[in-house]
């Protein structure tokens, strides 16, 4: 079972990039899949998550109209496009996974996690 984030890099302020989260061992039909991302001395904050049964979405705040979570026709691949990126997401991104139809955004309430994909947005 694993989870394998890619897609990170630097880009300037305004711009986008996308990351993906490729999912192996495991079909994640009934999972909730979530993106969080942290900073040094601050924990994991959730950002989106999205359900696979039924697309079902919830974004924090901080990333509502900006980023978008989504997964590919075959159940293997979940993507985060992040637009309008600001210096304040700069961060190490997560994808994490668990069995439900829809989880929240606290980490807790995941129990697969990948080994993250920096990103870093600056001039």
């Amino acid at each position: 079972v694993q989870l394998v984030e890619s897609g990170g890099g630097l880009v300037q302020p305004g711009g986008s990039l996308r990351l993906s989260c490729d999912v192996s061992g495991f079909s994640f039909d009934d999972y909730a899949i979530a993106w969080f991302r942290q900073v040094p001395e601050k924990g994991r904050e959730g950002i989106a998550v999205i359900s696979s049964s039924d697309s079902t979405t919830e974004y924090a705040d901080s990333v509502k109209g900006r980023f978008t979570i989504s997964f590919d026709d075959t159940k293997t691949t979940v993507y985060l496009q992040l637009n309008s990126l600001k210096p304040e997401d700069t961060a190490v991104y997560y994808c994490a996974a668990d069995y439900a139809d829809l989880l929240g955004l606290e980490p807790t309430d995941y129990g697969l996690w990948g080994q993250g994909t920096q990103v870093t947005v600056s001039p």
